[in-house]
């Protein structure tokens, strides 16, 4: 084999080695930018297992070939030591993985990965929605057929609707609309049926926190009525003394996302019964200061594992 056939051989194993050298400038070893469907590419390529994480040996992939692919020389990802990998690891998840779970999300991705500032402004990294009663709004203003699910005409005007907030949306053609709506359904629609559910929608607009995960209702503390009023107060958006419709689900979204990790607009409606129920609400669909309570004593006192 001449030296020539040799060089091409070379540069054919490599390629096949390394997936991010392809998204590298040849001369600057820079990152060039991405677009949603290269950026897609690049998910789906280190999320080996598709599930929504780049963690454990996924990772190790990512880390050494996004490092040895900034090299001009063609290093093989073999080239990183043990030792340097989780040197390099350790420095490289306090920069990016904001939520410490040890794993790569898409969004993380999103924020390390350099790309379209249009599709990035979609992934809403620095403004995240106040509360949940805010997210079923929105969910309601866009599940326009009332259907349980924003199919993708609706995340389509969705997706509209945020670029146009951002002034943006003249820059972005039909086309380019399209192909935003069609990569945040690839990453945000675990379950594969096409469209999202509310579990997932709620993986593409986070809230700032959920009020029920804070410490005094995992029964490390009494609750007290100042507790109780605080959260009413969150809940209690226009302050008419009642927690209701979009409060009221919004509340309860919080609720069941604490005993269950996908879930759709079905279930929220059966736990709103049973939870309402369990109260004896008066059949107006409103929680007031009394029942919050009861269900907060009664949240506080059963950690959500040992569910009904």
């Amino acid at each position: 084999m001449d030296h020539h056939q040799q060089q091409q051989q070379k540069v054919h194993i490599e390629k096949a080695q390394n997936f991010m050298r392809q998204y590298r400038d040849p001369e600057s070893r820079e990152l060039k930018k991405l677009s949603a469907n290269q950026f897609m590419d690049v998910w789906s390529h280190y999320d080996g297992d598709g599930n929504g994480y780049i963690e454990g040996t996924e990772l190790d992939g990512f880390l050494k070939e996004f490092v040895s692919s900034a090299n001009a020389t063609d290093l093989g990802p073999e080239s990183l030591t043990d030792e340097m990998l989780v040197e390099l690891k350790s420095c490289f998840m306090e920069a990016y993985d904001d939520n410490q779970d040890g794993k790569i999300d898409i969004r993380e991705l999103a924020q390390l990965l350099p790309m379209e500032e249009n599709f990035l402004l979609l992934f809403r990294f620095d403004n995240p929605l106040e509360s949940s009663v805010e997210f079923m709004k929105i969910w309601r203003e866009y599940d326009s057929d009332n259907s349980g699910y924003i199919e993708a005409d609706e995340l389509k005007n969705f997706l509209r609707d945020l670029l146009k907030e951002a002034k943006k949306i003249n820059d972005v053609s039909e086309d380019k609309l399209i192909e935003y709506t069609d990569t945040m359904l690839r990453v945000f629609d675990a379950n594969k049926d096409g469209r999202l559910q509310l579990s997932e929608m709620a993986k593409l607009l986070p809230v700032k926190e959920n009020f029920l995960c804070r410490q005094v209702f995992k029964g490390a503390a009494r609750l007290t009525k100042d507790d109780i009023e605080k959260v009413f107060s969150l809940y209690d958006r226009d302050n008419n003394g009642s927690i209701e419709n979009e409060e009221l689900r919004g509340f309860l979204k919080d609720l069941l996302e604490l005993v269950k990790k996908d879930y759709d607009a079905q279930d929220l409606i059966e736990f709103e019964e049973t939870i309402l129920r369990g109260v004896g609400y008066d059949k107006e669909g409103k929680i007031s200061r009394k029942e919050l309570t009861m269900i907060l004593l009664a949240l506080a006192k059963q950690p959500p594992e040992d569910e009904q």
